[in-house]
């Protein structure tokens, strides 16, 4: 499914549901929708973002998602009974997430908390530490478990799925994924032994969300 470039710019603020369900264990949170991701109506759609791929590779999943057009039947359902959520910091969509102002990422920080605390997941992992250090207040926070609690859920900051995250391949993300997954009480699958695809690799003249660029879902 191809989008030329103003059909894509027709979508700049849509948004999307969220995954939720019951029985959630671990909510993931990214910054807000991607243009792409606006357009077919699925998170992390994509075509270089590594979220399915990596949490196929963590065990997570027992299949792997290709939402590039949008969620096949089934899927939205998978992701619900392995207990996972999905949602966003800010819910309009735009081109990259560094259009977005510091302003809204700390609204959205803030409107985060009644949602946990509505949900009551057992975790929430947040998707690229940058965002989350503007968006919390949290100048120095490091990828891993934070020292704080959200609305009672336990906190941990994963790294940002996107292609222009070139420091993490899908082996990392999966680690880091499956540590949290965990955490959150989801019994995992064995690691594949099939090597899920890397998800597109990474787009020309991208930079390190944490350097600087920060992706849209």
């Amino acid at each position: 499914m191809g989008f030329t470039r103003a059909e894509l710019d027709s979508y700049y603020g849509t948004t999307l549901p969220d995954v939720i369900g019951p029985g959630l264990r671990l909510l993931i949170v990214g910054i807000n929708p991607g243009l792409h991701t606006a357009a077919v109506q699925a998170p992390f759609s994509r075509r270089g973002n590594r979220f399915y791929p990596a949490l196929y590779r963590a065990g997570i999943l027992d299949r792997l998602i290709d939402a590039s057009e949008g969620f096949k039947p089934g899927d939205r359902q998978h992701l619900l009974d392995r207990g996972i959520g999905l949602t966003t910091l800010v819910a309009g969509a735009t081109a990259r997430a560094d259009e977005l102002s510091d302003d809204q990422l700390v609204a959205g920080a803030a409107a985060l908390v009644p949602r946990v605390a509505e949900l009551q997941p057992a975790v929430v992992a947040m998707l690229g530490v940058t965002a989350y250090r503007i968006a919390f207040h949290r100048p120095r926070a490091v990828v891993g478990k934070q020292p704080e609690t959200l609305a009672g859920a336990e906190l941990w900051v994963v790294p940002n799925p996107s292609g222009l995250n070139a420091h993490e391949s899908v082996d990392s993300l999966a680690a880091a994924y499956r540590e949290v997954a965990i955490a959150a009480g989801i019994p995992v699958y064995p690691v594949p032994q099939t090597t899920a695809p890397e998800g597109g690799g990474r787009p020309a003249g991208g930079a390190e969300p944490g350097a600087g660029a920060r992706a849209s879902d």
